[in-house]
């Protein structure tokens, strides 16, 4: 079995398919290294395609403390993956929990990251939901463990920004809810206080997304709706960022909308690989709505 050990002693599972530059994906809060088998099959024919299980999702380790679960170690796992196979840099492409580990991983190892691919990502973010997205961490965290992920995964599959995957396509969907019922209790539960109940808000980060200069693509549905201000947040401070919307779809874009996500990010690639992709044009920030008056 393909595996890795982290500097903390957790064991990751990967899989990888093609060749060429590499390109890793890093899986949401209610998916797993699965969840990236259109990307896998679609990009495997012209990249080395990379995808992993985070630590609490088997057949990678499940930490039993929730100190072994946190935003800065979900970014640098990934970098243990690329170390095990001796990647120097690569495409990141993340979604939800992925891509906030993604933003991150831009920030504690820009130097490996041939761009950042950052898709649905926002959940908690805004300042005034704070609050209640802790709560909401915690209920659920309490839930898993008291319920188990069987019965858990019935009510969060079909949560507000998901109901939209159902109805496009009900058989994916339900191979989607049934992966999640077979997520670990004790790894989702953890990943939920450990991660994502303690990640920074995104509005805390604008002078480090300022900073940034990966080439960067923000992916978002137009019903994610936790998502969306996010989205222009990271466009606006990320100096190298584009945002793309797919226009009715929701949280789990990569598998609701596998084609159009695929075609989005494979001309993202293609430009970033060509030496093409931009950085702002300094002249695109004047404060001025008609660019007459400053």
């Amino acid at each position: 079995m393909p595996q890795t050990t982290t500097n903390d002693g957790i064991k990751l599972y990967f899989e990888e398919t093609g060749s060429g530059t590499p390109i890793i994906f890093v899986h949401e809060f209610a998916g797993d290294h699965r969840s990236w088998e259109p990307q896998m099959r679609h990009f495997g024919r012209r990249f080395r395609a990379i995808s992993f299980a985070a630590r609490g999702y088997p057949p990678s380790d499940v930490p039993e403390g929730v100190e072994a679960y946190s935003q800065a170690r979900a970014a640098d796992d990934i970098a243990a993956i690329l170390d095990h196979l001796s990647i120097d840099t690569a495409h990141v492409v993340g979604l939800s929990m992925g891509g906030f580990a993604t933003l991150h991983f831009g920030f504690r190892h820009a130097k490996r990251a041939r761009s950042l691919c950052i898709a649905g990502c926002g959940y908690g973010a805004e300042p005034d939901k704070q609050i209640q997205f802790k709560g909401e961490a915690d209920a659920v965290a309490a839930a898993i463990r008291t319920q188990g992920m069987k019965i858990f995964s019935t009510r969060y599959a079909y949560g507000p920004t998901r109901v939209q995957f159902e109805n496009k396509d009900p058989r994916g969907f339900r191979e989607f809810e049934e992966q999640l019922s077979g997520h670990s209790d004790v790894g989702s539960a953890n990943t939920q206080l450990g991660v994502q109940r303690e990640r920074p808000s995104l509005y805390s980060l604008v002078d480090q997304m300022k900073a940034l200069r990966v080439p960067s693509l923000i992916v978002t549905g137009d019903e994610d709706w936790p998502c969306l201000l996010p989205g222009v947040l990271m466009k606006q401070s990320i100096p190298t960022a584009a945002l793309a919307v797919i226009p009715n779809s929701g949280h789990t874009i990569n598998i609701e909308e596998p084609d159009e996500f695929n075609r989005i990010v494979l001309n993202f690639l293609t430009q970033v690989d060509c030496g093409r992709w931009p950085s702002r044009d300094p002249r695109a920030e004047s404060k001025s709505i008609t660019g007459i008056k400053d």
